[in-house]
């Protein structure tokens, strides 16, 4: 379940990096991989709940989902700007970016 996880965020993190060079070249993302993107961040948070319920005693694994909530959570304000058909704020973005490679590497760090 866990190299599951890796992958679904792996791909998201693809869609990601094409969303963030729209939105900072002052352009507004394509709905479609906005929404592929949300999806598969979802589907990668709940295989890793999933993975922490079954080994809650991993410090690591609980600390990528707490970065990875936090990265979803930016995602869904950056989704709310995006429904309102402006451009998210470059800040916000970049931080959305960072706190999830921060997760996506914690999470990785797991099994390497």
């Amino acid at each position: 379940m866990l190299n599951t996880s890796i992958l679904i965020f792996a791909i998201a993190a693809v869609g990601g990096v094409f969303l963030a060079s729209k939105v900072l070249t002052g352009k507004l993302a394509p709905w479609a991989v906005s929404i592929v993107h949300a999806l598969l961040g979802a589907a990668g948070l709940v295989t890793l709940i999933l993975t922490v319920m079954q080994d809650s005693g991993n410090s690591r694994l609980t600390a990528a989902l707490g970065l990875l909530v936090v990265a979803a959570l930016g995602g869904f304000y950056l989704a709310s700007v995006h429904a309102k058909g402006n451009v998210a704020p470059k800040g916000v973005v970049i931080i959305h970016a960072g706190v999830a490679v921060a997760g996506f590497l914690t999470l990785l760090s797991v099994v390497l």
